[in-house]
């Protein structure tokens, strides 16, 4: 198994402050924006989202964190199913959602995240914002609207993100590739 980096700080806060700058000017007039990270990573990144859009606006974002496990296609499939919380402080009617995951490989999940997040209302808008999107390896028609980086994968390839809110001591992305 070999381990290849493929994005780490400083690379990673400037690319979370571009992602900021495109979420600033696509801005919809009059309608509030609020952010959901994906469990279980997709929180962090929501997280270190929503603090740099707090240096940019007079208002942050609400910021909530949603499970869709329950949701997926899949998840009968698995071994072990291990659910996270969801955390969802707010009414998402008529407002503009922006859905945050780490990595964005199958579409499963965020396909999920759309049919768990109906319980809290119907938004006037819903944009995915991605880390990392591996492209080639989608089984839906789903593509992000901000992605941080693309990248290539094989099927034998997983790509692993290190947050130090996880207990690592510094944050890191990996392509791993197994034999």
């Amino acid at each position: 198994m070999t381990h290849k980096l493929i994005l780490s700080s400083p690379l990673l806060e400037i690319t979370i402050s571009r992602l900021c700058q495109e979420l600033i000017e696509n801005q919809m007039e009059g309608i509030e924006t609020v952010i959901l990270g994906l469990q279980p990573r997709g929180i962090y990144f929501a997280e270190r989202i929503a603090k740099e859009l707090s240096k940019h606006l007079p208002e942050a974002p609400q910021i909530g964190q949603l499970d869709a496990t329950f949701y997926r296609d899949d998840y009968r499939r698995r071994d072990t199913v291990a659910p996270n919380s969801t955390n969802i402080p707010f009414i998402i009617e008529n407002k503009r959602v922006i859905l945050i995951d780490d990595v964005l490989a199958t579409g499963r999940m965020v396909r999920a995240a759309l049919d768990a997040m109906t319980a809290f209302g119907r938004p006037a808008k819903v944009e995915l914002c991605v880390l990392i999107d591996r492209i080639y390896n989608r089984d839906l028609p789903i593509n992000a609207d901000y992605i941080g980086k693309s990248v290539n994968t094989l099927s034998t390839e997983k790509v692993l993100v290190e947050w130090t809110e996880q207990g690592h001591e510094a944050d890191k992305i990996w392509l791993i590739t197994h034999p």
